[in-house]
């Protein structure tokens, strides 16, 4: 496993670091974003998918639970789910997250103690609003247990 500790200052900073972020994913990568309300994870979210080079607005799936993201290139599509009002590991498995996950990018808001299943490889994002700057923890996990 390994840890990187990132310092975001604002909406813009957020953004920023979920661009350069999503540069770097690749079709079956699992992220698992967690933080309280406010903390700045759909913020990520949009900034990975930038990163990514989808079409579309990227907003909170809250109320629609997942979307799909296409790419507007060559690389893999985003698929942006909010498990925020699942309320259960039944209600997660109904949405058939791992049906796209070899091919594209899963990013799950709230997605911590719910999707985990989904892969032994994935990366969770922990967003702390309550520092300033806000503080973001990245974890890349692997089934071997070793960091990337």
């Amino acid at each position: 496993m390994s840890e990187r500790v990132y310092e975001v200052a604002d909406a813009d900073a957020m953004r920023a670091l979920g661009e350069q972020l999503g540069r770097t994913f690749r079709a079956g990568d699992l992220v698992v974003l967690s933080g309280q309300l406010g903390a700045g994870k759909t913020t990520l979210a949009q900034g990975i998918a930038a990163g990514m080079g989808v079409e579309g607005p990227v907003t909170s799936p809250t109320f629609v639970i997942a979307r799909i993201h296409r790419s507007a290139r060559s690389g893999p599509d985003l698929v942006h789910a909010d498990a925020y009002r699942l309320g259960s590991l039944a209600e997660v498995d109904d949405l058939d997250l791992d049906a796209s996950l070899d091919d594209s990018v899963t990013v799950v808001e709230w997605g911590k103690g719910r999707v985990e299943a989904l892969s032994e490889s994935r990366i969770e994002i922990v967003i702390d609003r309550d520092v300033e700057p806000r503080t973001v923890l990245y974890r890349q996990i692997n089934a071997s247990g070793r960091g990337s």
